[in-house]
């Protein structure tokens, strides 16, 4: 891409991006009691040259608070901590969208707030240790609770209000974190989903909770602010290639597609 396109406006759903430059998100693990204050207003406030701007995975549930101080977006203090970073961009000429990230079974009990279940689509606990600040050590991840209908039914309800609260904090659209082993994700490989229900098994079933997730929030604030990541052949969080995988994601494209998102990545 030359210079001169580069930096060059670009039409983006509902906003037109002053260049093309986009900052990828980032966990900076900087939110005390997972909601963003000054500092976090600060940081963005000053990458705002960028044509757009995604930030850091933020959870749309007190379940998802996989790592400590990483942002939440479920509540009330949350949206005002947030508008002050949508604030400090928007001052400077720049957009931004939110990341929504479920951590599921990458988690430990102790990151998550009073309440807060560690679950997954099945009862395989991901790979990997998890740093925990009030052990001040790195601990196993434990195994976690099989979701029920009505958990799930749940996440995909947190994910929905959660775009709405996004909005109302001032962000210009909404990412949804498929990536990376979290939750989405954990739906759609087989290494972390081996239910035998309408959510896993066959591709069209492991495929169902990204695509309900985006067809409710696409339905909340437009499908013309939503956008999704996704990363076939990735490995973190305990993910694995296996024969599926091309057509699963080639289904999972198709299906999102036909809602219309601004970007699938």
């Amino acid at each position: 891409m030359s210079n001169e396109l580069l930096f060059s406006p670009l039409k983006f759903g509902r906003i037109e991006l002053k260049n093309r430059v986009v900052m990828s998100p980032m966990t900076r693990s900087r939110s005390i009691g997972s909601i963003p204050g000054d500092i976090v207003a600060k940081y963005y406030g000053q990458r705002a040259e960028a044509g757009l701007i995604i930030a850091e995975g933020t959870s749309p549930s007190p379940n998802g608070l996989g790592y400590p101080r990483i942002p939440g977006l479920f509540n009330a203090e949350q949206v005002a901590g947030w508008k002050k970073t949508t604030s400090a961009v928007h001052a400077a000429g720049g957009h931004i969208f939110v990341q929504l990230m479920h951590t599921g079974r990458v988690t430990h009990p102790l990151n998550l707030p009073a309440g807060g279940k560690v679950l997954a689509p099945s009862a395989l606990p991901g790979p990997d240790k998890m740093w925990v600040d009030s052990k001040m050590a790195q601990e196993p991840t434990p195994v976690p609770a099989v979701m029920t209908a009505q958990d799930i039914e749940t996440a995909i309800e947190e994910y929905a209000k959660s775009a709405e609260l996004a909005i109302e904090a001032g962000f210009d659209g909404v990412e949804l974190h498929g990536a990376n082993g979290y939750l989405i994700e954990q739906f759609l490989n087989t290494a972390s989903n081996q239910r035998t229900d309408e959510w896993g098994g066959s591709i069209d079933n492991r495929i169902r909770f990204a695509v309900e997730v985006a067809k409710r929030v696409a339905k909340r604030i437009g499908s013309d602010r939503l956008g999704i990541r996704l990363s076939p052949f990735g490995v973190f969080g305990g993910m694995a290639s296996e024969v599926t995988t091309e057509d699963t994601f080639e289904k999972l494209v198709k299906a999102l597609s036909d809602l219309k998102l601004l970007y699938v990545h």
